[in-house]
């Protein structure tokens, strides 16, 4: 068992995510005095039910789909016996083989002090911990990092909570393939699951309450995403709540009406149904209040762009500031933590260049301002460029040549934003991003030389055609004609 440490520290971290993880392995790194404490396991939500297992899912999918679909290849197609169990103990193995490197013994090679418990603010400078196997500890301590992520929320549908939902933390554990699965939630972890458990063989039912998925994206991005769903056999059903759960004469069914009330209810059947909803903070227990820390109506801890909270010496990173959900986003926070705490530097946090993917099948890779924030920020000194990767030679050679590539500049033509929808966008959007950060404009972009034939050549393509647009025009025709003339005259020709 870990000694607790009597002298003060330098910084106590409560949460062991990504966030929590990065921030004390860092500051461990610069000398500092660092306890993590952690009730559950080290690691987060990204190890154990988001990334890592979400991703190991969709992968074994996408094989079962590239086997049902190998003629487009001229090859034997193929219907493969999905066993879920087998398919599960594939995305555990992933988890285990990842899991040392969050382990509490990497840890402690690092130099942080890891306690099992619960930890709460328990007075200025100071963090009670409840041990597990009984026991508690005060520690003292200059700064504190809370970082305790977020949970699953279930929907206000009458019925559901009895219905043994699934969500994203659950899931993990089932073991046979669902005949029928309900999903509730049509933002990237509804569109991921429900798409890949209909490639693994499951009538799927997606149920979503607006009018479009992923309502965060481009309408290009949504627009692709769902016909890709229904190609795969989902039922898509946006703009459409669930009212109540009601036993069917053939097991449970789901209640469904318009979302704008003006419409029949339906039954939609189910053997299972996921929650994909929406997650909340947490914060219960944390001693907020005892010295006064801010929260949202929403209930996430508040921070300014340097990630301090209402109380000096109290910063907040990760899922429980609903800042951007992303394992990427906590660990940049965290990386500023580190230095604004232990040395009182203001670095920023700057949500408008850090990027996002979603990873159905096409993928959509997102970096700052959509074409819709844009124009409200800068009115009508918006470019839009957009490209078809129906005329990517990569994406024609590889039978993917569905998705879209949009950019979006600002004044002085500097690139302020961009999507990717297509295969491997989740990759092709870090190029992306790098350009956002450097402040590059289309020209930069377009004249960046990538290697062909890839899918990262699709942003390149969409600046080109606005900068085509502009200078290959009839009206630089004009103008290059007497240039031309004079140097046919004035020049020799070659000899």
């Amino acid at each position: 068992m870990t000694t607790v440490p009597d002298r003060p520290q330098d910084l106590v971290v409560i949460g062991g995510g990504t966030a929590g993880l990065v921030t004390a392995v860092g500051a461990a790194g610069v000398g500092a005095r660092v306890v993590l404490v952690e009730e559950d396991r080290t690691g987060g939500d990204c190890l154990w039910t988001g990334c890592v297992p979400s991703k190991a899912l969709l992968s074994a999918a996408r094989v079962a789909h590239d086997a049902r679909t190998a003629d487009r290849f001229g090859l034997g197609t193929a219907e493969l016996d999905v066993d879920l169990g087998r398919v599960m103990d594939a995305v555990h193995a992933s988890q285990h083989a990842i899991a040392p490197h969050d382990s509490p013994e990497r840890l402690e090679r690092e130099g942080v002090t890891v306690l099992a418990g619960r930890g709460r603010l328990a007075g200025p400078g100071r963090v009670a911990v409840d041990l597990q196997g009984g026991g508690s500890a005060v520690l003292r301590t200059r700064n504190v990092l809370l970082a305790t992520g977020s949970r699953p929320t279930l929907p206000p549908v009458d019925g559901l909570a009895d219905a043994d939902p699934l969500t994203s933390d659950t899931l993990w554990e089932l073991r046979e393939l669902p005949r029928r699965l309900v999903v509730l939630g049509g933002g990237p972890i509804g569109c991921e699951l429900g798409q890949a458990f209909a490639r693994l063989g499951s009538d799927v039912t997606l149920v979503e309450f607006l009018p479009a998925l992923l309502g965060k994206e481009e309408p290009e991005a949504a627009t692709l995403v769902e016909a890709a769903l229904r190609r795969d056999g989902v039922d898509v059903r946006t703009g459409t709540k669930g009212v109540r759960v009601d036993e069917g004469p053939h097991g449970p069914v789901l209640v469904v009406a318009p979302a704008d009330g003006d419409g029949a209810e339906e039954t939609v059947p189910f053997d299972r149904i996921l929650v994909a909803a929406g997650r909340a903070p947490v914060t219960d227990g944390l001693g907020l209040g005892t010295v006064g820390v801010t929260t949202s109506d929403r209930g996430h801890v508040v921070v300014d762009d340097t990630l301090r909270t209402s109380v000096d010496g109290v910063f907040a990173a990760g899922d429980v500031t609903g800042l951007l959900p992303f394992t990427h986003a906590a660990g940049a926070q965290a990386g500023l933590v580190v230095t604004n705490a232990l040395f009182g530097l203001r670095r920023r946090f700057d949500a408008d260049v850090v990027p996002w993917a979603t990873f159905t099948d096409p993928e959509v890779g997102r970096v700052g301002l959509s074409v819709e924030q844009a124009r409200q920020r800068y009115g009508d000194d918006v470019t839009v460029a957009r490209f078809d990767l129906a005329r990517l030679d990569r994406a024609i050679a590889s039978k993917v040549a569905e998705g879209t590539v949009v950019l979006v500049a600002g004044p002085r033509d500097r690139l302020v934003g961009g999507t990717v929808v297509g295969d491997r966008a989740g990759d092709v959007v870090g190029a992306l991003t790098a350009w956002v950060t450097q402040g590059a404009t289309l020209r930069d972009v377009g004249g960046t030389t990538i290697a062909y034939p890839t899918f990262a050549e699709g942003p390149g393509k969409a600046a080109n055609e606005v900068l085509r647009e502009r200078f290959l025009s009839p009206r630089t025709r004009r103008l290059a004609r007497p240039v031309l003339g004079a140097a046919r005259v004035l020049r020799r020709p070659w000899r």
